[in-house]
């Protein structure tokens, strides 16, 4: 798996070399960003599910941003950011706001998110955060618990996909050594 994945992903060298990410220097640098293993994917993996449901263009900045904090594999996460688009954001925000409403069960009823309109983008964008923000206490409670639950489920499919991988690895290991005998 790890090298299926470093084939796809660039390495530090292509990020110092991009006159763009010049400016972060060193932080952006740092091995562990780039170190792929059980414990950076599946934290980079948690991180992206959690800073997906960042609302608008902040999610890779808040995932690139938690990958600082949590030493995790930064390109694995800006990857799985991107499983919010246009298409599943409101689903999974109808989601977050039925979770919100099990906590606040009186606080508001549901609205019908605006239709989208690409002729009038910057009016719609206005539109869908009125109705974020009409929405209140459930959504932002709802998407919290939503982001945590999506990351800890992210995080431990990871480390289980990557323990099955390492037993049969070590039981294919073990009967060739037991062959060769």
């Amino acid at each position: 798996m790890r090298k299926k994945l470093r084939r796809i992903l660039p390495d530090h060298e292509s990020v110092r070399a991009n006159r763009w990410l010049a400016m972060f220097g060193d932080t952006l640098l740092h091995p562990r960003l780039w170190h792929l293993n059980r414990h950076s994917a599946a934290g980079a993996v948690a991180v992206g599910l959690f800073c997906g449901l960042i609302p608008g263009p902040f999610q890779m900045l808040g995932a690139a941003a938690a990958c600082m904090i949590f030493r995790v594999n930064l390109p694995l996460a800006l990857i799985t950011t991107l499983y919010t688009n246009p298409f599943t954001i409101v689903p999974l925000y109808l989601i977050a706001f039925q979770l919100g409403a099990v906590v606040f069960p009186h606080a508001a009823e549901f609205v019908a998110p605006p239709d989208f309109d690409f002729a009038h983008f910057r009016d719609w964008v206005g539109a869908i955060l009125e109705w974020m923000v009409g929405l209140g206490k459930p959504l932002a409670v709802g998407v919290l618990i939503l982001a945590t639950l999506l990351a800890a489920i992210g995080y431990f499919t990871v480390r289980g996909i990557y323990r099955a991988y390492l037993v049969r690895a070590w039981r294919r290991r073990q009967s060739r050594r037991k062959g060769s005998t």
